[in-house]
Formats: C-alpha cells, structure tokens, sequence
C-alpha cells in the first residue's frame, strides 16, 4: 500500500495488518485508528485498474450510497481517502464473516434464528429504500455478522440511487445474482428496484430456512422458467404462516407482490420484533448524494496531457462488459457451448474466447486487415469494422468483430459478417482468421484435463 511508513501507517491515521480478502480491483485489510484504537477494514482499490475497465462511476456511487444508509444493520463508511494511484474505503470491520459461511456449514437455521436475521435485514432494506437507495445483489454472501451475531448488509457496489430511474420511472440494469434475481429484471423490460429487492429478500428466507435455493436446476433456462412463474415447493418443516409470507414475498408478479411495509407488518415477522432506530444519523450534508469530493479524490494524480489522451485512448478501447445475463442471451437456447464452439463452418458468425487484452486482439485484426484483401472501416469502443478492398460475388465483403468483457481476465470476441458472400465470409475464417489468432485462442479443457490456463468464473 502507498503512504505508509514503517509500521504499516496508512496516511498517519492507521495502521494496516493482515489482508482479510482480495477481489480483481481491490484488497481489503484489517486496521486501527490510530487515534481511537478501534478495529476498521481498509478496502484498497487500485485506481488505473478500475479506469481501464470504466468502474469509476460505479465506484463513485457506492461511496454516494454508502454515506446515504447509515443504519446499525449496514457496514457502515467511515472515511474516503485517496492517494496517487490508490482509493481507500476505511469501513466498519465485521469479524463475524459471511452469512452464507453460516449456511453452508450448518446447513438450515432455526425458525427464530431464521426471522431474526430476515427481521434485520428488511429492517434495513425499508431504511435503505426510504433515502433512495435499491441495493440489487442481496444474497447471503453479502450479508455479514457481527461478535453479537447482528447482521450487516454489505457490497453495494450494484446498487441504484431513486434518480437513476428513467422516465418511465423504473430502472433498467439487469444486474444482480441469478438464483436471487427477480423475473421483471430478467424481462429486461424495466423494473421496480424496491420491488426487486423484496423478491431478493424472499429468497435469503428461503435459504435460511431451508437450507437449499427455492428456484435451481441444472439447467439455467429452466431455472428462469421457474423464476418468471413463482414456482417453488416449500419442504414440509415450513409452518404455514411462513409459507403464505412467502407466497407473497415471492409472486413473480411486482404489481401484486407484498410491499415491506406490509411484510413489517405480517404477525409471523412481528413475533419478537425490535425495531432499531437509525442512530447513526445522515450528516446534513450527506443527505442528497454529492460527488465533488468523490470527484477530487479521482482526480488525484492526473498529470500532463500525454496522460489525459493515453486515457482516452485506453477508454476508446474499452471493450463492453458483460454480466451472466448477457452472456445467456447471446447463447443460442441457454446453452454456454456456443462462447466456446469450433464447428461455425455453417454459420455466417465465429465466435472465440481468449485472455489476451482488448488491444492485443485488435492489434490481431488490423494486422490480418493490412494485407491488400481488407482494410479497417471504423474502429469505435469494443468494435472493429473490416471490409474487403475488392468485390466479391455478392459485393465487398464486410465484416464487424465486437469485443466483450467477460471478466478482466478473459474475453469473448464475436464476428460477423455484414455483407458479402457467406461462402467468401467462410473461407476467410477458416484460412486466414484461425491461422491469424490461433496464438491468442483460449479453450477451455474438460474436467480433470490438463489445462494450460486458469478457467475464469463467469460474473454474476
């Protein structure tokens, strides 16, 4: 870490030990205030990391977000720091660890652990909504416990503030987590955030109390397919209050789902229920999200203006991303093998995956495009546009290769031809593509294979 003298001093104000977790653009340490001696966690982001992969605004918002909820039941933001190349979130340390940890070794919970955790966190979920804030990916994984066994949502990395609606007044992102997405996100036809978390609330019940998802198969279509018709079975340990609750909480239609208001209400949730005030009282200026000192701290380090256009070059290059939604909806009936298929000799598309960067694979392009047969058209953002310098059969043949993210470690690239004989468009791919980026193709082994590179997760 940067600015840290002997003895691990961060900035003067804390000390930083043992690394509690790393993700691809940051660490997260445990540290003390040196003043006050309490615990904190210090989550490091590397700056030029999240730039090159347009995370800024997103970044930007979860430290907006984060100062609008302050509640006993959310890991709470303390302070925002920033060196030259470096971003530091000094959080609330959570040393109870994650809730899913909790599930997956003891398996299911008991009813009255169960409700108080579900108590807790639509407690906090209601506070959340009421300043604006819809969080999207609630799951067990970022909700974390406390010493006192006090749950704390987590990671608000995906969520949405109330002015990020467009003027249909819904949002439009399909973010969050499969098995706890709601089915008007997967619709991609707009959706209520508040609404979308309660879904995800219902689910976490479910899991707490059951100890296995409500909606699985191995088949993720068909997994949606249960999603969109509300389509579960509770096991026969489930009382039959907690099982209308439920019904209501997971109706896959959002007009007629249960509000939380009404779920705070509900006799089986009110059994034992002790509302907590929201002590930890907004700051004034806190209240409306403002980026100005968000923005100051991004701006840190910015030099010449050799560095400026080196930026905007790196971000012209910036390939799109994509989530686990996008990627089901570019494979032909759910089915991934089509991201990693060989035979497209029939097909007037090829698609290939590899771990080389986005400008490596362009770089591949326009060298295979400098000979006399192909010249590069356009070039914008994650897509290179070919056309044939002599006409064809059917005229110049013309072809668009489109990059995108699937991780920052692994690339999804998607060629097409626009125009032109598919024959000629075959040919080409077959004789003068391969050959060309054979170098730079990943393919994944099968299981217990000998693999040459590490498979990447696929994003959730």
């Amino acid at each position: 870490m940067e600015k840290k003298a002997a003895g691990n001093i961060l900035m003067h104000k804390y000390e930083v030990g043992r690394v509690l977790g790393q993700g691809t653009f940051a660490k997260v340490y445990h540290g003390r205030n040196l003043k006050t001696g309490q615990s904190v966690a210090i989550k490091t982001i590397d700056k030029e990391k999240i730039l090159r992969v347009g995370m800024i605004d997103q970044t930007k918002r979860e430290i907006s977000v984060m100062r609008l909820v302050r509640h006993p039941n959310v890991v709470q933001l303390y302070e925002v720091m920033a060196s030259k190349t470096k971003i530091y979130f000094v959080i609330e340390y959570v040393k109870g660890g994650e809730l899913f940890d909790k599930i997956l070794k003891g398996g299911k919970l008991k009813e009255d652990v169960a409700r108080k955790y579900f108590q807790q966190l639509v407690s906090a979920i209601d506070f959340c909504h009421s300043r604006g804030v819809y969080h999207r990916d609630l799951k067990p994984e970022n909700l974390l416990l406390d010493e006192n066994e006090n749950l704390k949502i987590s990671d608000f990395g995906l969520s949405a503030l109330w002015d990020s609606r467009r003027q249909d007044g819904l949002l439009h992102t399909t973010c969050g987590t499969p098995a706890y997405v709601a089915p008007e996100v997967i619709h991609k036809k707009g959706y209520d955030g508040a609404k979308a978390d309660i879904w995800s609330c219902g689910v976490i019940l479910f899991v707490l109390l059951a100890g296995y998802l409500p909606f699985q198969d191995s088949n993720i279509m068909e997994m949606y397919k249960k999603i969109r018709k509300g389509e579960f079975k509770c096991p026969n340990w489930f009382k039959p209050e907690v099982r209308k609750l439920l019904s209501k909480i997971l109706d896959p239609n959002a007009h007629s789902r249960i509000t939380v208001a009404k779920i705070m209400e509900n006799s089986w949730f009110t059994k034992g229920f002790k509302p907590v005030e929201s002590h930890l009282e907004t700051p004034k200026q806190d209240r409306v999200p403002s980026f100005g000192d968000i923005n100051e701290a991004f701006r840190h380090g910015t030099s010449s203006c050799d560095d400026e256009e080196s930026s905007e070059e790196r971000h012209s290059m910036k390939p799109t991303c994509l989530n686990a939604f996008d990627i089901i909806s570019l494979s032909a009936g759910f089915n991934l093998s089509p991201l990693f298929e060989k035979d497209t000799d029939q097909k007037s598309e090829s698609r290939f995956t590899t771990t080389k960067s986005a400008s490596t694979i362009v770089s591949k392009l326009e060298e295979r495009a400098e000979t006399d047969r192909f010249k590069v058209m356009k070039k914008d953002g994650g897509m290179v546009k070919l056309e044939g310098s002599k006409s064809g059969r059917k005229g110049h043949l013309a072809i668009d290769a489109e990059i995108f993210e699937v991780t920052p470690s692994l690339f999804f690239v998607e060629v097409k031809k626009t125009a032109g004989d598919t024959l000629e468009y075959q040919e080409f791919c077959n004789q003068e593509l391969r050959p060309c980026l054979k170098d730079i193709l990943w393919i994944p082994q099968p299981q217990g294979g000998p693999q040459q590179q590490p498979q990447p997760p696929l994003p959730v």
